[in-house]
């Protein structure tokens, strides 16, 4: 679930960089504003999108007793979310704030839930390895998608509702 939701993120990222680009380009509003709607709609998608995905993977892995992948490079990547993701986050949502842009604010949480997948990942991997609990990680990647369904589910309201 981590490594799709990298792939979405970048899905994600490449919306919102179309959108600001219409901004920074000073194209009619209308133009801007159609690019924030499918942004946001875009964007709650991927987030609704990574939900269903993590149910999936988390029900089969606590079914098949699947433990998160230990390897150096994944627990490398892992660390290294965790420690940017939540700077990328704030920044997103300042810049966001400024601008007007639900989307790119709403795009901070794609961010903020891939630190959060990060840190399910090191959790599960730290307390599997001392202890075996080799459930940790998939129950916590459940409890995520409460707030990750939420928050996809206010984008796409956000997307449908706009002007």
């Amino acid at each position: 679930a981590f490594g799709l939701d990298s792939f979405l993120e970048i899905i994600s990222g490449s919306t919102l960089i179309w959108r600001l680009k219409k901004e920074f380009n000073k194209a009619p509003v209308k133009q801007i504003e159609n690019a924030e709607k499918k942004s946001s709609l875009i964007v709650g998608s991927v987030l609704l999108l990574l939900s269903i995905y993590v149910i999936t993977v988390s029900i089969f892995n606590l079914v098949t007793h699947q433990t998160a992948d230990t390897s150096i490079s994944g627990i490398s990547i892992a660390i290294a979310s965790v420690l940017l993701m939540p700077f990328f986050t704030f920044k997103k949502r300042s810049l966001g704030k400024n601008i007007n842009s639900d989307a790119l604010v709403e795009d901070g949480m794609c961010n903020i839930t891939c630190a959060y997948m990060a840190g399910t990942v090191l959790l599960g991997a730290i307390l599997t390895a001392l202890f075996g609990l080799w459930w940790v990680d998939s129950i916590a990647a459940l409890v995520l998608v409460y707030f990750i369904a939420s928050e996809g589910l206010e984008s796409l309201k956000n997307g449908l509702n706009k002007y």
